[in-house]
């Protein structure tokens, strides 16, 4: 446990903060029109201040990350709730703003569908990557708010289907309430992160954020379903594989998600059976859901392809990568690797202690094995930082760890 901890989890309401019920100014009406558009830009315009910002999506019952509402409130200009699918060109808001600090939780899980309408901050405040650099164990924006204003936000429609029209008001008052208080929270934490000295750090951090590029799409998204790791042969992956596809031609085309469709197991179970025909497909549970009984014969025929595919063509065990191979082989593999690891991981291990945070903020677990994997020549301070540059590490985390992991890589060398 660290400073941050609070282990505390009241069982009686009595013994909470008190649950924040009410938008202060009042529920504001959905923009749904050009016009009414036009009212929240000039409200935005007159205000002041940084502008919270968050967004509603619907995953899990539609095939995108899509915002389906937009919430915003600044000083002086009050809330808004905004429907992205009746307005789906926000880009005037961005001007209005006029530069403003945006202030998101999570951002990195609203900015690509913010940038989908058009919605581009220039300045970043993220709530939840500020707790994390304060060492908060947990950062869930309810945790968050309770833990520094001592006020609760209702969570309950977090996982609702923000896809369907006319929203009920108690979900549309969830949503405006979830950036009633956000600039309050922003503040308190900004000056917790000038207490500890790590404004300087967050500013860096969340202009990378902001600078990051989109996700390139995964070369085999196939290879993440759920429980892939109980197919044993490279048929069966095939199966997996196409499968996988068909479904998610499916869902695309019905902007449902996947797993409504065809849930993971489904395809893992027939990939192992390999059915041969759809009486035998049908014994497996899953594929007995209406949607997924309704393309049966599609199922089949992907497996029988996955079953008639020449050897040459069938996927390996293992996704190609351009890492260092797991590290369970690294002992036996590449022994002085492993040494090297070992030794960088107790290193970065120490000094997130030391600076209260969780380790992978401090440095990607992925930046230190492949510094461990393949180090600098001459391994110094100077090489070791400019490794990490290259990895995208901010000059704040180069700063702390460049001189301590090279000591540790050169002593995993020595010994």
């Amino acid at each position: 446990m660290n400073s941050k901890t609070d282990p505390r989890e009241p069982d009686d309401d009595a013994e909470r903060a008190p649950l924040l019920r009410e938008p202060r100014e009042g529920m504001p009406e959905v923009t749904s029109d050009t016009d009414s558009l036009a009212g929240v830009i000039a409200a935005l315009n007159a205000g002041s201040g940084p502008v919270a910002v968050d967004a509603e999506r619907a995953s899990g019952y539609r095939y995108g990350q899509r915002a389906y509402l937009v919430q915003l409130r600044r000083e002086g200009s009050g809330s808004a709730l905004i429907d992205p699918i009746a307005c789906p060109d926000l880009g005037e808001l961005n001007s209005a703003m006029g530069g403003a600090e945006v202030v998101l939780h999570a951002a990195h899980q609203d900015l690509p569908c913010l940038t989908e309408v058009n919605l581009r901050p220039e300045r970043l405040f993220d709530t939840e990557l500020a707790g994390r650099l304060l060492g908060y164990q947990r950062v869930g924006l309810g945790f968050m708010v309770e833990r520094l204003l001592n006020v609760r936000l209702a969570k309950e429609h977090s996982a609702v289907d923000w896809s369907q029209r006319p929203l009920p008001e108690d979900w549309l008052r969830y949503a405006a309430l979830d950036v009633e208080i956000l600039i309050e929270l922003r503040n308190a934490l900004e000056t917790e992160l000038e207490e500890t000295g790590k404004l300087g750090w967050a500013r860096e951090e969340f202009d990378s954020v902001l600078a990051a590029p989109p996700k390139e799409p995964r070369a085999d998204p196939w290879r993440r379903t759920s429980g892939i790791h109980k197919v044993r042969n490279q048929r069966s992956l095939a199966a997996v594989r196409e499968i996988w596809y068909e479904r998610d031609r499916i869902a695309q085309e019905r902007d449902i998600s996947p797993g409504r469709v065809l849930p993971d197991a489904a395809i893992v179970e027939a990939a192992t059976a390999m059915p041969r025909g759809t009486t035998d497909l049908t014994k497996i549970r899953q594929f007995g859901i209406k949607l997924a009984r309704r393309y049966l014969t599609t199922w089949i025929k992907a497996v029988n392809r996955a079953r008639e595919m020449p050897q040459a063509e069938l996927p390996r065990p293992n996704a190609p990568g351009d890492g260092p191979p797991p590290v369970n082989r690294w002992a036996d593999r590449a022994p002085e690797a492993a040494r090297r690891l070992e030794a960088a991981r107790a290193t970065v291990t120490g000094i997130a202690e030391d600076v209260v945070m969780p380790t992978e903020n401090l440095l990607l677990p992925d930046t230190v094995r492949r510094l461990a994997w393949a180090p600098p020549k001459a391994v110094d301070p100077d090489s070791v930082g400019e490794f990490l540059s290259t990895r995208g590490a901010r000059n704040w985390q180069i700063g702390l760890t460049a001189e301590p992991l090279a000591t540790a890589l050169l002593g995993a060398e020595k010994g």
